[in-house]
This record gives C-alpha cells, structure tokens and sequence, in this order.
C-alpha cells in the first residue's frame, strides 16, 4: 500500500537506477501516447472505446468502458490504483479488450470529482498529491466497494458485448487489490477471477480484513506480490494462502522479486517492464482458464 516506506524505497530505487523522476516521465509522455509504451496483443482484435457514466445510488460515476468491436465477451472490473483513472490505465484497458475481454475501468473518487483527479506525472512523493489523494481512498469504505461494484457489475451486464453466460473477472492495483476481493465476495455467483497487482491491506487485524472474506469466494485468484511490500509484511503471503487452501480455491500467490510496489501501471516511476509483462501474462492466463 502506498505509505511513507513505499515512497521513500521509490526514491531510493530512482537514486540507484538513474531513472527519470515520475514527474519528468509523465511530462515527456504527454501527447507522445501511452499505448507506445505498452506491447499489443497477438493477433489483438479491433475495439471500440469510450467514456461512459454508470448510475449508482451515490450518483454517477465516470468510467471507461473498452471492449472488442463485435461480439460478446467476459466483463472485466478494473479498480485503479490510488492515483485513480488516467491515461495509463486507459491504456492497460485497451490492451486487455484487445485479447477478448469487456473492460470497464472505475473512477473511484467519483463521489468527489471527476477523473483524471491529478495532473498528468503526479507522484506520491508530492506532498501536495499526498494531501489530496489520502483522504480520498480513505472515503473509500467496505460498504461503498460493495455498493458501486453492483452498480459497475450492472452495467456490464447491460451491454451487449458482455457476455451473459461467461463470469466476470475483477483487477485491482494497489487499494483496488481489496476491492476486487470485496467484490468477488459479494458477488460469488458473477466473478470468477480475480488479481490483485500490488495490493495494499489485503491482511489485517480488522474484523473486515479482506483475507476474512475468502470462504465467500468461488474465483480462482492472482496476487502479484512487490517485493518491498512482501519484505513490510511477509505473513500476508501466508495468510492468504492458507485462506485459499481451506476454501478449496485456486490461488496463484508470488512474490516478483526486485518489483516495487507500484511496478505494474507503464507512467509509474518504479515501472519495471519486464515484471510487469510476466504479471500481464499471468492475467491472461488466468483469465483464459477461469472466464473459458
């Protein structure tokens, strides 16, 4: 989870490697297009995207919505980060309706303001971004994932390129790696597969922790583990294992040795490629198994 040992292990890796700060790369990314960053699919179909608002008993939360131009296909729930819906994640949605999948992907702070909620390059090692992006997750309650992932699952189920009789999957970076846990729980009969990139306070000591809610479960799961969070807390690999075991699960739980957290999304200042391309192949494979 990003917290003042993430950020500061950010900066030190950034000492180390050389590379340009967060701010730099997203400077330099700006109208050069994000989707240069990331490899097409094999044999990638063509798609049809585009903003969308879906309605929830909160109001109306603004999304994106991506899927392939014909047919119909398994919906996938994206939950963001904590710098929420941008550019980068538009992307990494585009990629993933290009190999088959329906793909919505949330702004979770809808309630506050519309997406994107930063500057293109905004950094956690900003105390300003700091400021203004903590209190947003921690409005994000148990009882509102749950609220807006019925609204969200909703939605994919209303379009005709969602596939009715296919389950759903469910992503998650950083926070979102709870949120699709909380989603796959209330929704057991819909998702049936879920990956967490990096997830924060998947273990806690919280009677609503969200390894408690495993027994309600029925998707098969990824959990791509950074090493630094691994190294804060290294009995959450545990915990969860021994969830998914005693429910009967699959679940495919690894540490991505050298991965900081935050290494998946391609504009994070720790992007590391080539573990963000296994966790990518990861995903599909998973989905191509448990969506079938």
């Amino acid at each position: 989870m990003c917290d003042e040992k993430t950020i500061r292990d950010a900066e030190a890796w950034l000492r180390r490697s050389g590379r340009l700060t967060r701010r730099e790369f997203g400077a330099l990314s700006v109208g050069a297009g994000m989707a240069m960053l990331l490899p097409r699919a094999a044999n990638a179909l063509a798609v049809t995207a585009a903003n969308v608002e879906v309605q929830t008993p909160d109001g109306a939360a603004d999304c994106h919505f991506v899927h392939p131009s014909s047919g119909a296909h398994p919906g996938v729930l994206v939950w963001p980060d904590a710098l929420g819906l941008r550019p980068a994640f538009e992307q990494m949605a585009r990629r993933l309706a290009e190999s088959g999948y329906a793909v919505l992907t949330v702004n979770p702070y809808y309630r506050s303001e519309r997406a994107p909620v930063l500057p293109e390059g905004a950094s956690f090692r900003d105390e300003a971004v700091r400021k203004k992006v903590f209190p947003l997750m921690r409005s994000l309650t148990p009882e509102r994932t749950v609220t807006d992932a019925k609204a969200f699952i909703g939605f994919l189920d209303g379009r005709k390129a969602v596939a009715a009789n296919r389950k759903m999957g469910t992503t998650g970076y950083c926070m979102g790696g709870s949120m699709t846990m909380r989603t796959a729980a209330a929704f057991p009969d819909r998702i049936g597969a879920g990956a967490s990139f990096h997830g924060g306070r998947l273990v806690t000591d919280r009677p609503d922790s969200p390894h408690l809610l495993v027994d309600r479960i029925r998707a098969h799961y990824l959990f791509a583990i950074a090493e630094n969070d691994d190294a804060k807390d290294p009995d959450a690999k545990t915990a969860l294992r021994q969830a998914f075991d005693a429910a009967g699960l699959s679940a495919e739980i690894e540490v991505y040795a050298g991965a900081l957290h935050g290494w998946c999304p391609p504009d994070s200042a720790v992007y590391n490629e080539a573990q963000a391309e296994r966790a990518w192949s990861r995903l599909l494979a998973l989905f191509e198994t448990a969506l079938a």
